[in-house]
C-alpha cells in the first residue's frame, strides 16, 4: 500500500519538486483566477455601483479567509502527520489521522457556521463595512456562510491528498472547481441578474462540487489510505498533534483575515470606499504572485515530511535549497509583471478613473519586495513538515501580525494613504530576514547529521 509513496524518497529532488508542485501551482492559479473573475464580474455587473460592490466583497473576504484558515490548518497538520507516517511505514496511524481530520473538520465547521451566521452584521462592521457597502457585503457573506462545510472539507482534503504525493488529484479538484466557479459566475450574475449574491452562490456550488470529487477519490479506493468508519472517532493524541502542527498555517490564514480586517478599517479612515475597493482588487492581483510560491511549498511539504521520517537529511536540504531558488524567481517575475502593467490590470475591473489611477499607484508600491515572499512561506512549510510547531508558528505570524499590521497602523500617521501601501514591502523584507536565519540554522544542522550518518 505504501509503495505508492516511496518515490518521495528516491526520485531526483528537482524532478520530484516540479512533479508535485506543478499540479498545485496550476490548481492554485486557477483558484486565484476565479477570485479575480468574481471581482471582475461584480465590477462589470454593477456598473455605476462597481466601486461599492467591489468594496463590499473586499469587506466580506476576511470571513471567507478565516473559514479557509481553519480547514487549511487542519489539513496541513494532518498532512504533516500522514507524510511522516508514510515515510516511517506506519500506515495504520496515517489512516487514523485521516479519520480524525474528517471528524475534526466537521466539528469546527459547524461551530464556525453557527457563530458567524447569527452575528453577521456585527462581524461585517468589525471587518470595516461602511454604510454604503454594507448591503453588498452582507449579501455575499450570508451565502458564503451557508457553504461552510463545502469550503472547509474541500481545502482540508486537498492538503491530505498532496501528503500522499498525489498532487494531480489535488490539481484536478482545484481546476475543476475553479472553472466551474467562473462558468457559474457568468450564468448567475448576468443570466439571472443575481449580482453579488450570484458571485457568492457560484463560489459555494463550485466548492461543493470539488469536495464531492475528493470524497469520491477516498471512497473509490484510489488513495493509498483506507477511509474506515472506525477511524472517524477523534483520537485526542492525533487531534492534539494535528492542532499543534497545523496551528502555524491556521495563524497564517487567520492573520491574513485579521490583516484585511485592520486594513479595511484603516482604509475607511484614510481613503473610504474607493481605497477599500483598490485594496480588494490589488490583493487578488498579488495572489497571482503568491499562488505559484505556495504551490512550490505544497510540493515541498511531502518531500520534506517523508525524507525526514526516513532520516534522509541530505534530501531535505536539497529540496529546501531548490524551493528557495524557484520561489525567488517567481517573486521576481510577479514584480515585473504587476509593476509594468498596473493600469491595464485595474482597467479590467472597472471603468472608474479614480479606481484605476489610485489602484495603479498602490500596486506598484505593494509588490516591491515580492522576490522575498517565498523565503517566509518556504520557512514556515519546512518547520511544519518537520513537525516543529514553535518555529512554524512564529514564522507564520511574523509577516502579518508582527510586522504588517503594526506598520499599517503606524505609517499612515507620517505618509497618509501611501504609508498603508508602503507597509507591504517593508513587512516582506523583515519577515524574509528572520525566516532565512531560522532556515539556515536548520540547514546547517541537517548538513551535520548527513555528514555523520
Amino acid at each position: 500500500m505504501n509503495n505508492k509513496s516511496e518515490f518521495l524518497g528516491t526520485e531526483s529532488i528537482n524532478k520530484l519538486l516540479w512533479k508535485l508542485a506543478t499540479p498545485a501551482i496550476i490548481g492554485l492559479l486557477v483558484q486565484a483566477f476565479y477570485n479575480l473573475v468574481d471581482t471582475f464580474f461584480v465590477g462589470r455587473a454593477l456598473g455605476d455601483q462597481s466601486v461599492l460592490g467591489i468594496a463590499g466583497v473586499a469587506v466580506a473576504f476576511p470571513l471567507q479567509m478565516f473559514m479557509m484558515a481553519i480547514s487549511i490548518g487542519i489539513g496541513v497538520g494532518g498532512s504533516s502527520v500522514i507524510s511522516r507516517m508514510l515515510g516511517s511505514k506506519d500506515v495504520k496511524k496515517a489512516e487514523r489521522t485521516l479519520g480524525s481530520v474528517f471528524a475534526y473538520t466537521l466539528i469546527l465547521s459547524i461551530i464556525f457556521q453557527i457563530f458567524f451566521f447569527f452575528n453577521v452584521d456585527t462581524v461585517l462592521n468589525l471587518f470595516g463595512a461602511t454604510v454604503d457597502n454594507l448591503l453588498y457585503a452582507k449579501e455575499y457573506s450570508v451565502v458564503i456562510l451557508q457553504g461552510t462545510l463545502a469550503f472547509t472539507f474541500g481545502f482540508a482534503l486537498n492538503n491530505l491528498v498532496r501528503a500522499e504525493g498525489n498532487s494531480k488529484v489535488a490539481m484536478n479538484n482545484m481546476v475543476f472547481s475553479g472553472v466551474l466557479n467562473i462558468f457559474l459566475d457568468a450564468i448567475l450574475m448576468f443570466g439571472f441578474g443575481m449580482g453579488v449574491k450570484g458571485a457568492a452562490l457560484a463560489t459555494v456550488l463550485a466548492q461543493l462540487a470539488g469536495t464531492l470529487y475528493l470524497l469520491y477519490y477516498y471512497l473509490s479506493g484510489k488513495s493509498p489510505l483506507k477511509l474506515e468508519l472506525a477511524n472517524f472517532v477523534p483520537k485526542f493524541v492525533l487531534i492534539k498533534e494535528i492542532t499543534v502542527i497545523g496551528f502555524g498555517s491556521f495563524v497564517m490564514g487567520a492573520s491574513n483575515s485579521f490583516m484585511i480586517l485592520v486594513l479595511n478599517n484603516v482604509l475607511a479612515i484614510y481613503g473610504g470606499d474607493l481605497s477599500i475597493a483598490v485594496f480588494g482588487v490589488a490583493i487578488k492581483l498579488i495572489m497571482l504572485i503568491l499562488m505559484p510560491i505556495i504551490g512550490i511549498s505544497h510540493g515541498l511539504q511531502p518531500i520534506v515530511g517523508y525524507n525526514y521520517g526516513a532520516e534522509n537529511y541530505a534530501r531535505v536540504n536539497e529540496s529546501v535549497r531548490t524551493s528557495l531558488m524557484i520561489t525567488t524567481f517567481f517573486g521576481l517575475v510577479g514584480l515585473v509583471m504587476l509593476s509594468a502593467f498596473p493600469v491595464t490590470f485595474f482597467s479590467m475591473f472597472s471603468s472608474d478613473a479614480d479606481l484605476i489611477s489610485s489602484g495603479a499607484s498602490a500596486l506598484r508600491i505593494m509588490v516591491l519586495a515580492s522576490p522575498l515572499i517565498g523565503m517566509n512561506i518556504i520557512g514556515t512549510t519546512l518547520f511544519q513538515s518537520l513537525g516543529k510547531a514553535r518555529p512554524s508558528f512564529f514564522l507564520s505570524m511574523s509577516r502579518q501580525i508582527l510586522f504588517l499590521i503594526p506598520l499599517v497602523i503606524l505609517l499612515p500617521y507620517y505618509f497618509d494613504l501611501s504609508g498603508i501601501w508602503m507597509a507591504f514591502p517593508i513587512a516582506d523584507f523583515m519577515a524574509a530576514t528572520i525566516s532565512m536565519f531560522l532556515v539556515w540554522r536548520e540547514y546547517r544542522y541537517f548538513q551535520h547529521r548527513s555528514s555523520n550518518a
